[in-house]
């Protein structure tokens, strides 16, 4: 993998822009905090980040276009993020 985030799939000026803004400046950096950790954090400086950049993060790791990916992929992503939008809510 090469570590330039723009490198990635699904990384464009922008994500990577805020992903270098939460402290994520490689492809390796993104890959070892793990995706979750990284759209928590983006969600906590960019509240508007929504499924489609989980999505996207996801793609940018394992190589695929955030809408071609699996479907038990994509349930399993909707669940953490369900999950993280009512636990911010009750905050």
């Amino acid at each position: 993998m090469c570590n330039e985030l723009s490198a990635l799939r699904n990384i464009g000026k922008e994500i990577e822009r805020k992903l270098k803004s939460i402290g994520i400046e490689t492809a390796e950096e993104l890959k070892n905090v793990g995706i979750e950790e990284v759209f928590v954090r983006l969600k906590l400086h960019y509240p508007s980040v929504c499924l489609v950049h989980l999505y996207a993060l996801e793609g940018a790791i394992s190589d695929a276009e955030y809408n071609q990916l699996p479907e038990d992929v994509k349930q399993r992503l909707k669940i953490f993020y369900d999950k993280l939008q009512t636990g911010s809510k009750g905050q």
